[in-house]
């Protein structure tokens, strides 16, 4: 199940990297595509879409 998510605070390559790169520590076998232009998150992986959000706040974005 793909979970996307509107992540505003998303501004630039650095960012999305960083915060791909915090989702794959936590769930390695996710998939996880940021569009910087949309700026949102789609995450497909086991892990509930509570625990991506809290990899989010945590990496320091918010979510809208």
């Amino acid at each position: 199940m793909a979970l996307k998510l509107n992540v505003p605070t998303l501004d630039g390559p650095e960012s999305a990297q960083t915060l791909k790169e915090t989702i794959l520590t936590s769930e390695p076998n996710a998939k996880v595509d940021i569009d910087l232009d949309a700026k949102t998150v789609t995450v497909e992986a086991k892990a509930s879409e509570e625990t991506f959000k809290q990899l989010i706040v945590a990496a320091g974005h918010e979510i809208a």
